[in-house]
């Protein structure tokens, strides 16, 4: 997918991706980003303290980038957080490391971003790496007050022109999100608290609290692969999808729609997860759930479930 409009001004945008015990993943996502047309950027790794394997080899592998070394593993949040740290660009741009990009992707979210200042945040069309004719992620539904949960526009439908046009979305893709850094001054960074799951989905909402729009932007195009660091189904997968769904629900659902939710969560939701979990056999799952709801009862008056760091 080429883009051939010109431009006078490139302004620097600064390109943040965690890396998390996938040194050869995160090459292969460097060496994509080699090719693109865009002149500006600067690549900034965050190694989330890897363990598994060296992840210093990134940086010998590539001397020009900038590579950050997390001496604990704080989360994805975090790890983005520290990237936007370390930025000098007036553009953010955060791409998972499990992704392959094409070679114009940047130029439509910054033309989209240059045009429009009332847009806060923009992401790409995104198709699966494994079955590139698919899509992933061509905008996204508004949050359900009462399931808390959304839903991927176009999500394993055959990509066939349908959704080639630029449009206003409820959420941007965490694997795939660039904003000005100026929104990212005034609203703050991701919040900490999530650790993984739902931190761009709240940092969307406070991003469309300030007054801004989102935008999914059809002619950039970005490929991949889904939940390589967690697995499909996995304890870790569970544990925090669902304290964060919570957590979600405590900061950004409010007045009666917040009573209903807990109250679907406390005699729907609960019941049923339960059920499915013991009744499948699946007791690691079943255990991970239910540390997920104590996490919140147990901070039930954490004030930092609330906090917003600023840069």
């Amino acid at each position: 997918m080429l883009y051939s409009r010109k431009r006078d001004h490139y302004p620097l945008i600064s390109i943040v991706t965690v890396n998390f015990n996938q040194a050869h993943v995160t090459c292969e996502f460097i060496e994509s980003l080699n090719k693109i047309t865009y002149p500006n950027i600067e690549i900034i790794v965050v190694d989330n303290f890897s363990e598994e394997d060296d992840a210093i080899i990134i940086k010998r592998k590539y001397p020009n980038i900038v590579f950050v070394e997390s001496p604990i593993n704080y989360g994805f949040a975090a790890g983005n957080n520290y990237g936007i740290m370390r930025a000098k660009g007036e553009y953010i741009l955060l791409l998972n490391n499990d992704t392959v990009v094409t070679e114009s992707f940047i130029e439509p979210l910054l033309d989209k971003l240059e045009r429009n200042p009332g847009i806060g945040a923009v992401s790409s069309k995104i198709r699966f790496f494994h079955t590139p004719d698919t899509l992933q992620y061509a905008g996204f539904t508004e949050m359900n007050p009462l399931t808390i949960r959304n839903f991927s526009i176009g999500f394993n439908e055959k990509d066939k022109g349908q959704y080639d046009k630029d449009r206003e979305t409820a959420f941007a893709h965490g694997a795939a999100m660039m904003l000005p850094m100026r929104v990212v001054k005034k609203i703050g960074m991701m919040s900490y608290i999530f650790f993984l799951y739902y931190e761009e989905a709240d940092w969307c909402a406070r991003i469309k609290a300030a007054g801004y729009k989102i935008y999914y932007v059809h002619n950039s195009l970005v490929y991949h692969r889904e939940s390589i660091s967690t697995g499909k189904h996995s304890p870790v997968k569970i544990y925090y999808l669902n304290r964060n769904r919570i957590i979600y629900m405590r900061r950004n659902i409010n007045g009666k729609a917040f009573y209903v939710s807990l109250l679907y969560l406390l005699f729907v939701a609960i019941p049923k997860n339960t059920f499915k979990f013991l009744i499948k056999g699946k007791f690691k799952l079943f255990h991970a759930y239910y540390r997920a709801i104590g996490w919140n009862i147990k901070n039930l008056w954490n004030k930092e479930v609330y906090e917003n760091p600023m840069l």
